[in-house]
């Protein structure tokens, strides 16, 4: 029983001494992380948790960034997380970002994580148009992170269009000119193209190099109202300015121009700064010039600039000293890891030399069995065309050769006729002349029948032309039988005109019927040429159409539907039910239906 009790007792302290936590959300500028932290955690506790996540040793130029009402704040080291003005509904976020900017970043900066993260945050402020970046710059900038992201530029991987979906330049700049985006495209990656050989950590400090030239770059801007007068704001007590705060020390602007400072204050001429009764007092170590007193109408802000104040003296002072132990082992380490790195990058580049070379030469190796191979097809090829040519030879030879033996057969044979035709030759002889005198028989025989036929003919041409005679006497005989039977019994009222002779034929003369028919060809004639220039008509009018519905659809598309006036709508639905009439067609129509045929 006594052990039981003790047992429990036990179990209860246990669960009594087990802390509370709650969860936090760190946002970097490429990733998101969840920790849960303690209740009793310091804000240097969560901050060294998150470096050592992220293996950052740099440690100084970082903070942790939250939001309150608008206003920016940052998590103070000594104080516990929970006692900030947070929000308590978890997961608690924060942002892990650059409080701090050196002076030369590639002095400076000297883990590869710590330029990465510069790079990201830089380029984001860039492209929010957090810091002012000229056109050029803009392009430069941008094929440097294309480099970092993409690594050497490759015609056959890179193709156009890989770009499109990338954010890269502000929209102030895409804005500016009418270019499109493939015209940016094509600025950008000339630009990148000559970055080949840089390595990301390379790339992202050329970025950093340029953008760290720029107006803007790594300044904190305050609205502040000015409390004590300068020689430079004489007689301005109350005036709105600007404040800007960087690494090099303090810098006083006007409210429309933030690029140029009228005044500033380098921080190794800054005898002190003081902020009292919400006032802040600036001494310069020269004497001479007067004391700036400012404040600023939120005491949130007034806080933030005198921790960025003192934050960024510590580091220009810093710089001028002699590097810690930590930064000396830390860039030694960095050395030799750039040495490392850049034997590493030597060594690959060496075998992707040696690679593309014994790559080079299997092509030529390969190339050349090609070669190789198709002469030795082509060689082949040739074997079989002299065999089948040596076959083909072989053939006609033999046929040749039985075409001999044939022929000496023949002549053979043709010798054998000879000897008998020669045999035969003496026994037709007699029977040659007996034919010779047949012939000369049947040749005086031809001769009388050509002497008859002659006289023949003679006669038959004879037989014509009495023939021809008779026919004419006919005629003549009929001509005065038709004379005789015409005569008039009575004598005619009126003289007739002359008879014509008869070989002239007869008209009708009559004025009516020869106007009757010229005004009939007439007619037809203009019918004609009506129907033609009605067919022209027809088909110029359709070409006409064509062309004009043609217009109409390329243009379609272009259309602004809310400038339509009535008259534009009322066309439109006549065109729509199909009833389009112009002036042509509705003159023409009439015409049509009121034709009649006319009579002469």
């Amino acid at each position: 029983m006594a052990g039981a009790i003790a047992s429990r007792m036990s179990f209860s302290s246990l669960k009594r001494k087990q802390p509370k936590t709650f969860t936090v959300r760190i946002v970097t500028m490429d990733a998101e992380m969840e920790f849960n932290c303690e209740m009793k955690w310091k804000g240097k506790d969560l901050f060294d948790l998150v470096c050592r996540t992220l293996g950052l040793r740099e440690t100084w130029f970082f903070g942790l960034q939250y939001t309150i009402k608008d206003t920016v704040a940052w998590l103070k080291m000594d104080k516990k997380v929970l006692d900030h003005d947070v929000s308590k509904e978890e997961p608690v976020t924060f942002h892990f970002l650059a409080k701090f900017y050196p002076e030369n970043a590639e002095e400076e900066l000297v883990q590869e994580i710590t330029q990465h993260l510069f790079f990201l945050q830089v380029k984001k402020q860039i492209l929010d148009e957090k810091i002012y970046c000229p056109p050029e710059a803009s392009v430069l900038l941008a094929s440097y992170a294309v480099q970092a992201k993409y690594g050497d530029y490759d015609p056959s991987v890179h193709k156009r269009g890989f770009l499109a979906q990338e954010e890269l330049l502000p929209k102030r700049v895409i804005n500016l000119y009418q270019m499109t985006p493939e015209m940016w495209e094509e600025r950008i990656t000339a630009w990148y193209a000559e970055h080949r050989g840089r390595a990301r950590d390379e790339a992202e400090m050329e970025y950093l190099k340029i953008a760290q030239d720029l107006e803007m770059y790594g300044v904190n801007y305050f609205t502040i109202r000015v409390c004590g007068s300068l020689c430079e704001f004489p007689n301005k007590k109350g005036t709105e300015l600007l404040l800007g705060v960087d690494a090099l020390g303090l810098h006083i602007y006007d409210p429309e121009n933030r690029l140029t400072p009228k005044i500033s204050f380098p921080w190794n001429e800054i005898r002190n700064i003081s902020y009292s009764d919400k006032e802040f007092t600036i001494k310069p170590l020269d004497k001479k010039i007067d004391v700036f007193k400012f404040n600023s109408s939120k005491l949130r802000v007034n806080k933030l600039i005198l921790q960025l104040c003192i934050g960024n003296h510590d580091l220009f002072m810093r710089r001028r000293k002699a590097d810690s132990l930590e930064v000396q082992q830390m860039k030694a380490q960095a050395r030799e890891e750039k040495a490392r790195k850049q034997m590493e990058r030597q060594r690959l580049a060496r075998e992707k030399q040696m690679r593309e070379e014994a790559e080079r030469t299997r092509d030529e190796l390969e190339r050349r069995l090609l070669q190789m191979k198709e002469e030795a097809t082509m060689a082949n090829e040739a074997l079989m065309r002299s065999e089948e040519t040596a076959d083909l030879l072989a053939e006609k030879a033999q046929i040749t050769e039985e075409e001999a033996k044939l022929l000496a057969q023949k002549a053979a044979e043709a010798e054998q006729e000879m000897q008998r035709i020669k045999a035969t030759a003496i026994r037709t002889e007699e029977e040659k002349r007996l034919m010779e005198q047949k012939v000369l028989e049947a040749e005086v025989l031809a001769l009388k029948m050509a002497e008859e036929s002659e006289r023949r003919a003679k006669e038959a041409d004879q037989l014509k032309q009495d023939l021809q005679e008779a026919r004419e006497a006919e005629r003549r005989a009929k001509q005065k039988l038709l004379e005789i039977t015409t005569k008039p019994t009575y004598p005619p009222m009126n003289p007739l005109p002359a008879p014509l002779p008869p070989d002239i034929p007869s008209f009708n003369l009559i004025g009516d019927s020869l106007s009757f028919d010229f005004k009939d060809t007439d007619m037809k004639r203009l019918s004609m040429e009506i129907e033609k220039e009605k067919v022209e008509y027809m088909e110029k009018s359709k070409h006409l159409q064509e062309q004009l519905n043609e217009l109409k659809t390329e243009i379609e598309a272009l259309k602004l539907k809310e400038r339509e006036t009535a008259l534009d709508i009322l066309h439109n639905e006549n065109s729509d039910q199909g009833g389009t009439s112009s002036k042509h067609n509705t003159i023409k129509k009439p015409q049509a239906q009121g034709r009649r045929p006319i009579c002469i």
